[in-house]
Protein backbone atom coordinates (compact mmCIF):
# COMPACT_ATOMS: atom_id res chain seq x y z
CA UNK A 1 0.00 0.00 0.00
CA UNK A 2 1.67 3.31 -1.30
CA UNK A 3 0.83 7.11 -2.34
CA UNK A 4 3.06 8.91 -4.41
CA UNK A 5 2.80 12.43 -5.88
CA UNK A 6 2.91 12.88 -9.28
CA UNK A 7 5.21 15.77 -9.80
CA UNK A 8 4.28 16.82 -13.24
CA UNK A 9 0.46 17.11 -12.16
CA UNK A 10 1.19 18.30 -8.81
CA UNK A 11 -1.42 15.57 -8.00
CA UNK A 12 -1.41 12.28 -5.72
CA UNK A 13 -2.11 8.74 -6.56
CA UNK A 14 -2.46 5.58 -4.35
CA UNK A 15 -1.28 2.14 -5.07
CA UNK A 16 -2.35 -0.96 -3.19
CA UNK A 17 -1.92 -4.73 -3.63
CA UNK A 18 -3.73 -7.67 -2.58
CA UNK A 19 -4.39 -10.79 -2.85
CA UNK A 20 -8.54 -12.31 -3.98
CA UNK A 21 -10.41 -14.86 -3.29
CA UNK A 22 -8.77 -17.41 -5.75
CA UNK A 23 -5.07 -16.93 -4.32
CA UNK A 24 -3.37 -14.64 -7.05
CA UNK A 25 -1.32 -10.86 -6.69
CA UNK A 26 -3.03 -8.36 -7.84
CA UNK A 27 -2.84 -4.65 -7.79
CA UNK A 28 -4.85 -1.62 -8.38
CA UNK A 29 -4.42 1.85 -8.85
CA UNK A 30 -6.57 5.26 -8.55
CA UNK A 31 -5.07 8.76 -9.85
CA UNK A 32 -5.20 12.23 -10.02
CA UNK A 33 -6.23 13.05 -5.95
CA UNK A 34 -5.76 16.86 -5.12
CA UNK A 35 -3.82 16.06 -1.89
CA UNK A 36 -2.55 13.12 0.00
CA UNK A 37 -5.26 13.02 2.54
CA UNK A 38 -7.88 12.05 -0.08
CA UNK A 39 -5.54 9.36 -1.51
CA UNK A 40 -4.93 8.10 1.76
CA UNK A 41 -8.33 7.54 2.32
CA UNK A 42 -9.55 6.24 -0.64
CA UNK A 43 -6.28 4.05 -0.33
CA UNK A 44 -8.08 2.77 3.47
CA UNK A 45 -11.40 2.48 1.80
CA UNK A 46 -9.81 -0.11 -1.04
CA UNK A 47 -8.29 -2.01 2.32
CA UNK A 48 -11.09 -2.43 4.10
CA UNK A 49 -13.57 -3.17 0.66
CA UNK A 50 -10.50 -6.16 0.19
CA UNK A 51 -10.82 -6.95 3.97
CA UNK A 52 -14.55 -7.15 4.33
CA UNK A 53 -13.86 -4.80 7.23
CA UNK A 54 -17.21 -3.25 7.78
CA UNK A 55 -15.08 0.27 8.67
CA UNK A 56 -16.19 1.06 4.96
CA UNK A 57 -18.77 3.36 3.76
CA UNK A 58 -22.45 2.28 3.02
CA UNK A 59 -21.39 2.97 -0.78
CA UNK A 60 -18.43 0.87 -1.12
CA UNK A 61 -20.43 -2.17 0.94
CA UNK A 62 -23.70 -1.32 -1.71
CA UNK A 63 -20.44 -2.84 -4.55
CA UNK A 64 -19.48 -5.61 -2.62
CA UNK A 65 -23.18 -6.33 -2.08
CA UNK A 66 -23.63 -5.85 -5.95
CA UNK A 67 -20.60 -8.54 -6.23
CA UNK A 68 -22.50 -10.93 -4.50
CA UNK A 69 -26.26 -10.44 -5.41
CA UNK A 70 -26.50 -9.21 -9.26
CA UNK A 71 -25.84 -12.46 -10.50
CA UNK A 72 -28.60 -14.26 -8.38
CA UNK A 73 -31.17 -11.90 -8.91
CA UNK A 74 -33.61 -11.68 -12.53
CA UNK A 75 -32.30 -8.68 -14.43
CA UNK A 76 -35.74 -6.47 -14.08
CA UNK A 77 -36.11 -7.61 -10.60
CA UNK A 78 -32.02 -6.43 -10.24
CA UNK A 79 -32.81 -2.86 -11.77
CA UNK A 80 -35.67 -1.75 -9.30
CA UNK A 81 -33.30 -2.69 -6.41
CA UNK A 82 -30.71 -0.61 -7.90
CA UNK A 83 -32.80 2.06 -8.92
CA UNK A 84 -34.11 2.22 -4.99
CA UNK A 85 -30.27 1.79 -3.45
CA UNK A 86 -29.20 4.43 -5.85
CA UNK A 87 -32.19 7.08 -5.46
CA UNK A 88 -32.98 6.86 -1.57
CA UNK A 89 -30.26 5.05 0.36
CA UNK A 90 -26.85 6.38 -0.92
CA UNK A 91 -27.82 10.17 -1.07
CA UNK A 92 -28.26 9.35 2.59
CA UNK A 93 -26.27 6.56 3.77
CA UNK A 94 -23.47 6.68 1.19
CA UNK A 95 -20.64 8.74 3.10
CA UNK A 96 -21.91 6.74 6.48
CA UNK A 97 -19.73 3.60 7.67
CA UNK A 98 -21.70 0.30 7.63
CA UNK A 99 -20.31 -0.42 11.03
CA UNK A 100 -21.93 2.90 12.94
CA UNK A 101 -24.95 3.42 11.39
CA UNK A 102 -27.50 3.82 13.83
CA UNK A 103 -31.40 3.42 14.53
CA UNK A 104 -31.65 6.88 15.15
CA UNK A 105 -30.20 7.49 11.99
CA UNK A 106 -32.34 5.07 9.36
CA UNK A 107 -35.47 6.82 11.86
CA UNK A 108 -34.36 10.50 10.50
CA UNK A 109 -33.83 8.87 7.72
CA UNK A 110 -37.56 7.31 7.55
CA UNK A 111 -38.89 10.69 8.64
CA UNK A 112 -37.60 11.98 5.23
CA UNK A 113 -38.97 9.56 2.94
CA UNK A 114 -42.56 10.03 5.28
CA UNK A 115 -42.53 14.00 4.94
CA UNK A 116 -41.26 13.78 0.82
CA UNK A 117 -43.96 15.24 -1.52
CA UNK A 118 -43.69 15.30 -5.07
CA UNK A 119 -44.53 18.52 -7.73
CA UNK A 120 -48.31 17.92 -7.37
CA UNK A 121 -47.81 17.28 -3.71
CA UNK A 122 -48.23 13.66 -3.48
CA UNK A 123 -46.43 11.75 -1.03
CA UNK A 124 -44.67 8.37 -1.44
CA UNK A 125 -47.27 5.55 -0.98
CA UNK A 126 -47.25 3.35 2.20
CA UNK A 127 -46.24 0.52 -0.29
CA UNK A 128 -43.45 1.57 -1.72
CA UNK A 129 -42.54 3.01 1.82
CA UNK A 130 -42.57 -0.35 2.47
CA UNK A 131 -40.49 -1.03 -0.18
CA UNK A 132 -37.68 1.17 0.26
CA UNK A 133 -37.28 0.29 4.00
CA UNK A 134 -36.73 -3.41 3.23
CA UNK A 135 -34.19 -2.69 0.64
CA UNK A 136 -32.03 -0.85 3.25
CA UNK A 137 -32.87 -3.78 5.67
CA UNK A 138 -31.71 -6.35 2.73
CA UNK A 139 -28.81 -4.47 2.44
CA UNK A 140 -27.89 -4.79 6.63
CA UNK A 141 -29.03 -8.61 6.76
CA UNK A 142 -26.49 -9.31 3.83
CA UNK A 143 -23.73 -7.71 6.45
CA UNK A 144 -25.14 -9.70 9.30
CA UNK A 145 -25.02 -12.85 7.36
CA UNK A 146 -21.35 -12.66 5.66
CA UNK A 147 -19.61 -9.80 7.25
CA UNK A 148 -20.04 -9.95 10.43
CA UNK A 149 -22.13 -6.68 11.23
CA UNK A 150 -22.57 -7.51 14.93
CA UNK A 151 -26.44 -6.09 14.74
CA UNK A 152 -29.02 -4.78 11.98
CA UNK A 153 -30.16 -0.77 12.75
CA UNK A 154 -33.41 -1.33 11.16
CA UNK A 155 -34.50 -3.62 13.33
CA UNK A 156 -34.20 -1.31 16.24
CA UNK A 157 -35.83 1.54 14.22
CA UNK A 158 -38.91 -0.21 13.50
CA UNK A 159 -40.20 -0.56 9.48
CA UNK A 160 -42.36 1.96 7.94
CA UNK A 161 -45.41 1.89 5.23
CA UNK A 162 -47.02 -1.00 4.96
CA UNK A 163 -47.34 -4.32 2.89
CA UNK A 164 -49.57 -4.25 -0.07
CA UNK A 165 -53.09 -4.50 1.41
CA UNK A 166 -55.41 -4.23 -1.73
CA UNK A 167 -58.49 -5.75 -2.09
CA UNK A 168 -58.57 -8.15 -4.53
CA UNK A 169 -60.84 -7.36 -7.63
CA UNK A 170 -62.06 -9.39 -10.83
CA UNK A 171 -64.87 -9.54 -13.17
CA UNK A 172 -67.40 -11.54 -13.52
CA UNK A 173 -67.39 -14.14 -16.97
CA UNK A 174 -70.61 -11.01 -17.86
CA UNK A 175 -68.55 -8.73 -17.04
CA UNK A 176 -65.33 -9.44 -18.92
CA UNK A 177 -67.08 -10.65 -21.84
CA UNK A 178 -69.04 -6.99 -22.39
CA UNK A 179 -65.48 -5.69 -22.16
CA UNK A 180 -64.10 -8.08 -24.72
CA UNK A 181 -65.78 -6.36 -27.46
CA UNK A 182 -63.94 -2.85 -27.05
CA UNK A 183 -60.42 -3.07 -26.87
CA UNK A 184 -57.70 -2.92 -29.69
CA UNK A 185 -55.72 -5.97 -28.68
CA UNK A 186 -58.96 -8.11 -28.64
CA UNK A 187 -56.54 -11.73 -29.13
CA UNK A 188 -54.26 -10.44 -25.96
CA UNK A 189 -57.14 -9.70 -23.57
CA UNK A 190 -58.64 -13.09 -24.87
CA UNK A 191 -55.27 -15.04 -23.46
CA UNK A 192 -55.32 -13.18 -20.23
CA UNK A 193 -58.62 -13.99 -19.27
CA UNK A 194 -58.70 -17.67 -20.27
CA UNK A 195 -55.85 -18.92 -19.62
CA UNK A 196 -54.96 -16.73 -16.72
CA UNK A 197 -51.67 -16.13 -17.59
CA UNK A 198 -49.51 -12.84 -16.75
CA UNK A 199 -48.89 -10.01 -18.50
CA UNK A 200 -45.35 -10.92 -18.98
CA UNK A 201 -46.04 -14.14 -19.66
CA UNK A 202 -48.05 -13.04 -22.19
CA UNK A 203 -45.73 -10.70 -24.02
CA UNK A 204 -42.88 -13.04 -24.47
CA UNK A 205 -45.52 -16.09 -26.53
CA UNK A 206 -43.93 -16.94 -30.43
CA UNK A 207 -46.12 -19.14 -32.37
CA UNK A 208 -43.52 -22.15 -31.31
CA UNK A 209 -45.52 -22.04 -27.96
CA UNK A 210 -48.52 -23.26 -29.39
CA UNK A 211 -49.76 -27.15 -30.19
CA UNK A 212 -53.39 -26.46 -31.85
CA UNK A 213 -53.16 -30.25 -32.33
CA UNK A 214 -53.42 -30.51 -28.53
CA UNK A 215 -55.40 -27.20 -27.97
CA UNK A 216 -52.38 -26.47 -25.50
CA UNK A 217 -49.94 -23.36 -25.16
CA UNK A 218 -46.44 -23.67 -23.12
CA UNK A 219 -45.68 -20.60 -20.82
CA UNK A 220 -41.77 -20.49 -19.90
CA UNK A 221 -41.00 -17.48 -20.76
CA UNK A 222 -41.36 -13.87 -19.68
CA UNK A 223 -40.94 -10.55 -21.18
CA UNK A 224 -39.98 -7.12 -19.84
CA UNK A 225 -38.38 -3.60 -21.71
CA UNK A 226 -35.44 -2.81 -19.70
CA UNK A 227 -33.21 0.27 -20.52
CA UNK A 228 -34.51 0.42 -23.66
CA UNK A 229 -33.63 -3.53 -24.43
CA UNK A 230 -36.57 -6.30 -24.60
CA UNK A 231 -35.49 -8.83 -22.22
CA UNK A 232 -36.88 -12.57 -21.92
CA UNK A 233 -36.05 -14.09 -18.91
CA UNK A 234 -37.62 -17.40 -17.45
CA UNK A 235 -41.10 -16.85 -15.57
CA UNK A 236 -41.69 -15.11 -11.90
CA UNK A 237 -41.40 -18.95 -10.19
CA UNK A 238 -40.00 -22.88 -10.67
CA UNK A 239 -43.96 -23.57 -10.78
CA UNK A 240 -44.59 -20.40 -13.43
CA UNK A 241 -43.12 -23.15 -15.98
CA UNK A 242 -46.24 -24.82 -17.24
CA UNK A 243 -48.43 -26.26 -19.99
CA UNK A 244 -51.79 -24.81 -20.27
CA UNK A 245 -55.08 -26.48 -22.23
CA UNK A 246 -57.05 -23.39 -24.24
CA UNK A 247 -60.49 -23.35 -24.74
CA UNK A 248 -61.39 -25.16 -28.26
CA UNK A 249 -62.46 -21.16 -29.20
CA UNK A 250 -59.62 -19.30 -28.03
CA UNK A 251 -56.74 -22.18 -30.19
CA UNK A 252 -59.47 -21.05 -33.11
CA UNK A 253 -59.10 -17.58 -32.62
CA UNK A 254 -55.30 -17.50 -31.84
CA UNK A 255 -55.23 -19.56 -34.92
CA UNK A 256 -56.24 -16.73 -36.80
CA UNK A 257 -54.68 -14.39 -35.30
CA UNK A 258 -50.83 -15.79 -36.43
CA UNK A 259 -52.87 -15.90 -39.91
CA UNK A 260 -53.28 -11.96 -39.46
CA UNK A 261 -49.63 -11.49 -38.75
CA UNK A 262 -47.79 -10.60 -41.94
CA UNK A 263 -44.32 -13.04 -42.39
CA UNK A 264 -44.59 -14.14 -38.59
CA UNK A 265 -41.78 -16.92 -37.90
CA UNK A 266 -41.92 -19.26 -35.23
CA UNK A 267 -39.97 -17.66 -32.63
CA UNK A 268 -40.96 -14.10 -33.50
CA UNK A 269 -43.10 -12.68 -30.96
CA UNK A 270 -46.85 -12.41 -31.68
CA UNK A 271 -47.70 -9.05 -29.01
CA UNK A 272 -45.77 -6.94 -29.22
CA UNK A 273 -47.53 -3.53 -28.07
CA UNK A 274 -46.01 -2.19 -24.58
CA UNK A 275 -47.57 -2.77 -20.65
CA UNK A 276 -48.62 0.91 -20.92
CA UNK A 277 -50.76 0.10 -24.67
CA UNK A 278 -52.59 -2.74 -22.43
CA UNK A 279 -53.52 -0.46 -19.76
CA UNK A 280 -54.65 2.39 -21.71
CA UNK A 281 -56.71 -0.37 -23.63
CA UNK A 282 -58.01 -1.24 -19.93
CA UNK A 283 -58.71 2.18 -19.20
CA UNK A 284 -60.47 3.08 -22.33
CA UNK A 285 -62.47 -0.61 -22.29
CA UNK A 286 -63.74 -0.65 -19.24
CA UNK A 287 -65.27 2.94 -19.56
CA UNK A 288 -66.84 2.29 -22.65
CA UNK A 289 -67.92 -1.68 -21.43
CA UNK A 290 -69.45 0.34 -18.58
CA UNK A 291 -67.79 -2.39 -16.08
CA UNK A 292 -65.15 -1.40 -12.96
CA UNK A 293 -61.93 -0.80 -14.06
CA UNK A 294 -59.43 -3.62 -12.48
CA UNK A 295 -55.45 -3.69 -13.08
CA UNK A 296 -54.38 -6.14 -15.81
CA UNK A 297 -53.52 -8.07 -13.03
CA UNK A 298 -56.49 -8.36 -11.97
CA UNK A 299 -57.84 -10.26 -15.37
CA UNK A 300 -55.85 -13.30 -13.62
CA UNK A 301 -57.88 -13.30 -10.41
CA UNK A 302 -60.96 -13.23 -12.73
CA UNK A 303 -59.48 -16.15 -14.69
CA UNK A 304 -58.96 -17.89 -11.42
CA UNK A 305 -62.89 -16.83 -10.39
CA UNK A 306 -63.87 -18.55 -13.71
CA UNK A 307 -61.85 -21.34 -12.83
CA UNK A 308 -64.01 -21.70 -9.49
CA UNK A 309 -67.01 -21.40 -10.47
CA UNK A 310 -66.35 -23.92 -13.50
CA UNK A 311 -65.69 -26.56 -10.13
CA UNK A 312 -61.99 -26.85 -10.45
CA UNK A 313 -59.98 -27.74 -7.97
CA UNK A 314 -57.51 -25.67 -5.65
CA UNK A 315 -54.65 -28.32 -7.29
CA UNK A 316 -56.04 -27.86 -10.82
CA UNK A 317 -56.39 -23.84 -10.44
CA UNK A 318 -52.64 -23.70 -9.36
CA UNK A 319 -50.74 -26.06 -11.70
CA UNK A 320 -53.06 -23.79 -14.44
CA UNK A 321 -52.00 -20.73 -13.02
Amino acid sequence: MAVYKDEKNNTWRAIYRYTDWTGERKQSQKRGFKTKREAQAWEREQLNKVTADLDMTFASFYEQYTADMQTRIKENTWATKEHIIRTKLLPYFGKLKMSSITAQQIITWQNEMMKYRDEKGEPYSPVYLKSIHTQLTAIFNHAVRYYNLRENPCKKAGSMGKKKNRKMLFWTKEEYLKFSDVPQSYYAFEMLYWCGIREGELLALTPAYFDFEKGTVTINKSYQRLNGQDLITTPKTEKSDRVITMPQFLAEEIQDYIKMLYGIGPDDRMFTVTKSYLHREMDRGAKEAGVPRIRIHDIRHSAVSLLIDMGFSATAIADRV
